[in-house]
């Protein structure tokens, strides 16, 4: 049995059960430290990692079937009910409950504002940003929002009446007209793609790296469309910079927002 059928038959084990690196580099014949370095090459994910993630997936259909949330948790493979906090695994952004819920007792803020790029709507959490959608099509943006939280407590305020949410749309439309300043962003997703939106967030302005470096520089080498994924699922629009990775050959690739926005975006950011 070569490596790659080796690594097919421990994500296989990986589905079926717990074993421990240990117990999964026996059952498939490599060295556990082999076995962590070319499962994370050829999937993206170590196998902890890849195990955290099926459970969270599991977890997350039970919850969506209308399970409760204790059948939920066990029928996924937790333990406790605690594990899934203890271990940070869910990163849901809210609790199994109100996920459960589509969002059901969240507030989410949001506005819209006039910037260098357009229209943009900004939405928050009591945590930071969580979406920065650009289009010209205002219902358009409003109803990707709800797609999210379908049941959550989304308002549309007055941003010049809100003390919190005002300075963080100055603040989004400062960065979108390529000033400077942090803001603060509540980014939810699995594992790897957060681990893509923070090399994303390391790339200078004016920079530039295609998806194959990027994976290469995430230890990945063979996960470049796992990258790219990653990027097309990014909701925060030029503050976790997904604009500046492009193909190997130098062509854009795509952009959730265009690609004539992402090609003024590098123009701009070039100067």
């Amino acid at each position: 049995m070569d490596t790659a059928a080796k690594l097919d038959h421990a994500r296989q084990l990986l589905d079926q059960g717990e074993p421990s690196l240990a117990e999964l580099a026996e059952a498939v014949g490599l060295s556990a430290s082999h076995l962590q370095r070319t499962f994370l090459a050829r999937h993206g994910l170590t196998p902890a990692a890849y195990l955290s993630q099926r459970k969270l997936g599991a977890f997350k259909s039970q919850l969506r079937a209308g399970n409760d949330v204790s059948t939920a948790l066990y029928d996924a493979g937790y333990g406790s009910p605690s594990r899934i906090y203890e271990q940070r695994a869910a990163r849901l952004g809210m609790t199994p409950a109100i996920y459960r819920a589509g969002g059901q007792g969240m507030r989410i803020r949001w506005a819209l504002v006039d910037t260098a790029l357009g229209i943009a709507l900004v939405a928050t959490t009591e945590r930071g940003i969580c979406a920065v959608e650009l289009g010209d099509d205002p219902l358009a943006l409003e109803q990707r929002l709800h797609r999210e939280f379908q049941r959550a407590s989304i308002q549309r305020v007055d941003a010049g009446r809100d003390e919190f949410l005002a300075p963080r749309l100055q603040a989004v439309a400062r960065r979108l007209s390529g000033g400077e300043g942090d803001v603060p962003l509540d980014l939810v997703g699995t594992a790897f793609q957060r681990r893509v939106w923070d090399a994303l967030m390391k790339i200078p302005s004016g920079a530039t790296r295609g998806y194959s470096d990027l994976a290469r520089e995430l230890d990945v080498p063979r996960a470049s469309r796992a990258v790219a994924s990653a990027c097309a699922r990014n909701r925060v629009a030029v503050m976790v910079p997904c604009h500046r990775v492009v193909r190997g050959d130098g062509s854009l690739g795509g952009y959730r927002w265009g690609l004539p926005l992402k090609q003024q975006l590098l123009l701009r950011e070039a100067m």
